[in-house]
């Protein structure tokens, strides 16, 4: 297994972040603007981590992947935004180390349950969600734009 480190998502890190995030989702991609707004909303609306794998030939970092989460104003549930994690690292545990971060943070913000949309075409995502304890609820038929491919919705339970 690689060295991964998570830290909160900075600017500088956008460069990185949209190169995978065009990459991972031609189709419907975030733009900068996206990016950049939520990552500077004020710390306890939102959550955005980058995960750094260790690169094999020397002693630095690079960007693995990365994650965000809403906090619903008033608390008792959070919103899992976006999580990726680049192809080269599939199956080494980062997306399940961010996905588990953000629903610890949930915790920490006193959330009672975890909402996220995931295409109904990625399997890999669903079956991490699934293994992590969220739950199917629902469908948002063409969600995704300009796709139009369909969200299945999921909770997880923070309570039980």
């Amino acid at each position: 297994m690689t060295a991964t480190r998570l830290r909160p998502m900075v600017l500088g890190d956008l460069t990185g972040v949209l190169a995978l995030e065009r990459e991972l989702f031609p189709d419907d991609p975030w733009t900068e603007e996206m990016f950049t707004e939520e990552v500077a909303m004020p710390p306890g609306s939102r959550l955005y981590l980058v995960a750094e794998a260790a690169v094999p030939e020397g002693d630095g970092h690079a960007l693995a992947g990365y994650a965000g989460m809403l906090f619903t104003p008033g608390g008792g549930q959070a919103d899992v935004l976006t999580i990726a994690v680049a192809p080269p690292c599939w199956g080494r545990g980062i997306g399940s180390a961010l996905l588990g971060a953000l629903v610890q943070a949930a915790r920490d913000h006193d959330c009672g349950e975890v909402f996220l949309e995931v295409r109904e075409d990625n399997p890999r995502a669903r079956g991490l969600y699934l293994r992590r304890g969220f739950e199917e609820i629902g469908v948002r038929r063409g969600y995704y734009q300009p796709s139009g491919a369909d969200a299945i919705v999921m909770r997880k339970d923070l309570l039980r």
